[in-house]
């Protein structure tokens, strides 16, 4: 098979530089409405016009929250959202949720699948620093993966696929990087919010984490425990033809090369995606309610 090229052109990236240093809110604005910040590792997102109401995607990485809160005093005049929504309940998506809750009395939402990893219930299965592809593979081990407990703030997303504080977004079941992981879909400008459905950078290489250069990859390779489920879930995704994408690691692409790269990592899947080795690759995790996710 010949090599495929994982490049996505740097023109497509979503946000304009010059004029995200002229806004001066720390984020990359990618419409007029939506906007992320790099928190470290990992991307969050603020879905809302300048001054108008918000609701915050994802909360980073423990730590965070001072950064997210200062970028939402620039950005929205000091409001708090209106909900936080998490894609799904790992470390560098949820780290900072219960520090932003003192803060803020907003109510959080995430798939019911994950509500056991962030309602004190149980941690995640472990990750698998085996499958390579550099640093932040082989650190993987002492990464947290719970539980947490959210309290009385924790809701489960709506049956009906609504997102509470999106109107006019969808939520959609991608699972595999983790067993309720969940996108957003916004059909009017066929937007998306991926998480970690896919990235844009090669997560797995602290290197790359760093540099930022934009590629198509696979879900973070160390935490992905069903690789038949995330390639369904990538296949769903590519096959809304979305004109822009949000993932949880890299930057936000954009257009036709976006497009095609999807469609590269679609199609290729277990070349590009799949680790050549891994626990979850020879035993991978099937989950029905959820349960079967659960560690001790």
């Amino acid at each position: 098979m010949p090599k495929l090229d994982l490049s996505l052109n740097p023109a497509s990236r979503a946000d304009d530089p010059a004029a995200d240093t002229g806004r001066n809110d720390d984020t990359h604005e990618v419409a007029a409405d939506l906007a992320y910040m790099r928190t470290a590792i990992v991307n969050v997102v603020f879905f809302g016009r300048p001054g108008s109401p918000w609701t915050l995607v994802d909360t980073g990485i423990p730590g965070s929250a001072g950064a997210i809160r200062a970028v939402a005093d620039k950005r929205f005049a000091g409001q708090p959202p209106q909900a936080i929504i998490l894609t799904h309940g790992h470390f560098d998506h949820v780290g900072s949720a219960r520090d932003l809750l003192k803060h803020w009395n907003v109510p959080v939402y995430i798939h019911e699948f994950e509500r056991p990893y962030v309602d004190g219930t149980s941690a995640y299965q472990p990750p698998d620093p085996g499958v390579g592809g550099g640093m932040m593979a082989s650190l993987s081990e002492l990464y947290p993966r719970g539980p947490i407990d959210l309290g009385a703030s924790l809701h489960t997303l709506p049956a009906d696929g609504t997102v509470p504080g999106m109107p006019g977004w969808q939520w959609l079941p991608t699972p595999g990087h983790s067993p309720g992981h969940a996108s957003l879909w916004r059909p009017e400008d066929k937007a998306l919010i991926v998480a970690d459905a896919f990235c844009t950078t090669a997560q797995e290489s602290a290197y790359a984490v760093a540099l930022q250069k934009p590629e198509i990859h696979g879900p973070p390779k160390y935490f992905t425990q069903n690789w038949d489920q995330a390639r369904n879930s990538v296949r769903s995704l590519a096959a809304l033809e979305p004109e822009l994408a949000v993932p949880g690691h890299g930057r936000a692409m954009k257009g036709l090369d976006m497009r095609r790269a999807l469609h590269l990592l679609a199609d290729n899947f277990d070349a590009i995606a799949v680790p050549d080795h891994g626990v979850y690759v020879e035993n991978p995790i099937h989950v029905e309610d959820g349960s079967a996710y659960r560690a001790t």
